[in-house]
């Protein structure tokens, strides 16, 4: 059984779009399995419906307004070099109102509902082994995996919209008397989970560079300093969550084949942009290419 992964990554997620695009029709690999963490989560039930060209448009065309109700953001850019800050009077704003979150995220709720259909949803669950997302139950301190056959659609697009609630900078939910949030709080790509529910061989879409290629800058001030220092955590859990996944495939024998991005692509993936996220779409597409031309250049030489 083939297993389609793809991690957490925010807006990064447009490169893992288009390596999982060259994958499913270039080297026409069918899944069975499809499991995603925070925006993977938004990518594999288009995936699993095999609906690529609607998630390009849907993917490469989002903007803050689509995300956020109230968002904790403003986008600037100095020289070359986009970045975010905290929008202090929505901030504020939510301080006034007793919101525990410096954003709300219910615009990217109505959008999940909007682009993910009900016949997508019963296809899927007719044609395809399992697809599930990753989710962050704080409540009781557990990461929790939903599969869409022991949910309706309507359970299933809210815990799609759950396992992307990046806190505190977005919405926090209360299901079932828990409280739940992004998954990537406690797990950024669950290979491992992939592996438990029988996948043999397992295609991991990683939305970090394997190594560092440049230093990070951190924020300037107390709210930008934490979006940095948030990220450097979810990096941590990611490089524990790739060990934990290598020594699982290893103790059951499945084959494990990791897509990292070539290069940093950007320094805080909460930023969405047209231009560049059609660019990493292509970059994610040609970067599966190389990778597949190279080894086969190498199969050859043997």
């Amino acid at each position: 059984m083939r297993a389609l992964v793809i991690s957490g990554g925010g807006s990064k997620g447009a490169f893992a779009g288009g390596v999982a695009q060259y994958l499913m029709e270039r080297q026409h690999r069918e899944y069975d399995l499809f499991l995603g963490t925070s925006t993977g989560s938004l990518l594999v039930p288009h995936l699993a419906a095999n609906e690529i060209g609607k998630l390009y448009d849907i993917f490469t065309n989002v903007q803050q307004h689509d995300i956020f109700s109230v968002s904790p953001f403003v986008q600037r850019k100095k020289g070359n070099r986009e970045f975010v800050s905290i929008d202090f009077v929505n901030s504020l704003w939510q301080f006034i109102r007793r919101k525990r979150t410096f954003g709300e995220s219910k615009a990217l709720k109505r959008n999940i509902r909007k682009n993910f259909t009900y016949e997508e949803y019963q296809r899927i669950k007719a044609t395809k082994e399992d697809v599930v997302v990753t989710v962050s139950n704080l409540s009781m301190n557990r990461v929790e995996y939903k599969s869409i056959k022991d949910c309706t659609y309507e359970e299933f697009c809210d815990w799609i919209w759950i396992s992307c609630n990046y806190i505190p900078f977005m919405s926090l939910a209360k299901r079932n008397g828990h409280e739940y949030a992004d998954g990537g709080l406690g797990c950024v790509i669950p290979i491992r989970e992939a592996i438990a529910r029988g996948a043999t061989i397992v295609d991991a879409v990683v939305l970090e560079a394997e190594t560092m290629d440049k230093q990070k800058i951190l924020g300037k001030n107390p709210f930008s300093l934490m979006i940095s220092l948030f990220g450097h955590l979810l990096d941590q859990v990611e490089r524990n969550d790739i060990v934990i996944g290598k020594l699982a495939a290893k103790t059951k024998d499945a084959q494990l084949n990791l897509y990292y991005t070539p290069t940093s692509l950007t320094e805080n993936s909460l930023i969405f942009s047209k231009p560049l996220m059609e660019k990493w779409w292509q970059q994610g597409y040609d970067y599966a290419e190389k990778r597949h031309e190279d080894q086969a250049l190498m199969s050859d030489l043997r």
